[in-house]
């Protein structure tokens, strides 16, 4: 029966080369979405690792006029005070650019036993844990213990330990080139460029009085229901104490709504790609499939007239068309495997392979609607009638 399938398939092989050509074709593109769709849910299933829906920005500018570091740091401790004693305000705390939900990233990378990595560096205080309920997994947070100190402290994340220290503790360690980072802390990881995102590897530094004139957020955690009206208390109060300094409050709420959607972005693109060939590759497989049986009535006849039932007649034109879909499924498997094989983009190689799956899967069933009904049609055509048109 499959030798027979073959033979007939083979003496069509230039037409249906160039269908096997768009099924394969049409594989690649729908796996790069199965891909991405298979990424951003995964991540999506993962804890946020913060809390965020109370937390609000404030973004500011240095405009103070004294250079003096010690100066400067006085200053903000008084405006963290300051703001801190609002009614409305549970924590307060300085942080680097690169807060949550935001495309900011200060990276540079970090050796340590021949292994390489680029985190993600962010500056911040000692309530920066407290502001967003970031949980520890190992170690502790910065505390007043750590100024003064000769070996600069700092926390890291769950992925950062696990790359740099598999299973074993974090803790206490001493990395970067001059062994002068101790790791005091490691905190579960935190999906700071939103839902669809991996969590990366993050390294958190303690904010100095050398550094703070370049910090530039306010992380602000409120009580829920607060409304519009303490907001705009909150904007009076920072202006009135740092004159001439642009000032805008944002909600982190908002800011993960906005960085959601662009990580959708590619995959709504993709998406409307890979319709468009599936379209154009089911309209090809089912005039084809059709053409088949206009060609072949006097052979489908004939068939019928020697005994051969419906089912068998329908079950052959459906049977060519799955064949084909596994020589295209064969081929496009072969570049598809590629992937997780050369670690291309750096993706786990369960996401990969959970992709060719649904997307063989995705095919197969798109070839079986599409060779379904021009199948019962070759299976309805009367033998006397298709001989007698011959």
């Amino acid at each position: 029966m499959f030798r027979h399938l073959f033979t007939l398939i083979w003496n069509k092989k230039k037409q249906n080369f160039l269908l096997i050509t768009e099924m394969l074709i049409s594989f690649l593109v729908v796996f790069a979405v199965f891909t991405l769709v298979v990424f951003n849910y995964r991540n999506y299933r993962k804890p946020m690792g913060l809390e965020y829906e109370n937390v609000w920005v404030v973004n500011y500018n240095n405009t103070l006029k004294t250079t003096n570091a010690d100066s400067v740091m006085l200053f903000y401790e008084g405006l963290k005070q300051i703001i801190k004693s609002m009614p409305q305000v549970r924590e307060v705390s300085y942080t680097s650019a690169n807060i949550p939900f935001t495309q900011n990233s200060m990276m540079n990378g970090l050796d340590y036993k021949g292994k390489h990595i680029n985190p993600n560096y962010c500056q911040s205080d000692e309530e920066y844990k407290n502001v967003l309920q970031i949980k520890m997994k190992e170690g502790r947070w910065f505390g007043k213990e750590d100024m003064n100190v000769s070996k600069r402290p700092i926390v890291i994340n769950s992925t950062m330990k696990e790359q740099l220290f598999g299973k074993e503790s974090a803790t206490g360690k001493l990395i970067g080139d001059s062994k002068d980072l101790k790791i005091i802390g490691v905190i579960d990881d935190v999906k700071m460029k939103g839902d669809y995102t991996d969590a990366g590897a993050w390294l958190y530094v303690k904010i100095d009085t050398s550094s703070m004139p370049g910090i530039g957020r306010i992380l602000v955690s409120v009580v829920p229901g607060t409304d519009a009206a303490f907001e705009s208390r909150l904007y009076k109060t920072i202006a009135n104490t740092m004159k001439d300094s642009n000032i805008e409050i944002e909600h982190l709420t908002n800011k993960l709504k906005d960085i959601n959607y662009f990580a959708l972005v590619p995959m709504i693109i993709l998406s409307i790609v890979a319709g468009f060939l599936i379209i154009n590759v089911a309209l090809g497989l089912f005039g084809v499939l059709w053409y088949n049986i206009n060609k072949r009535r006097s052979e489908i006849g004939l068939r019928r007239a020697i005994g051969a039932t419906s089912g068998s007649v329908s079950a052959q034109l459906v049977s060519e068309a799955l064949i084909l879909a596994t020589l295209s499924l064969i081929a496009g498997s072969f570049f598809a495997i590629q992937f997780p094989l050369l670690n291309v983009f750096d993706l786990p190689a369960g996401v990969y392979l959970t992709a060719l799956a649904l997307s063989v899967v995705f095919i197969y069933i798109l070839v079986l609607i599409c060779s379904l009904y021009p199948g019962r049609q070759a299976a309805a055509i009367y033998p006397a009638v298709a001989l007698h048109e011959d």
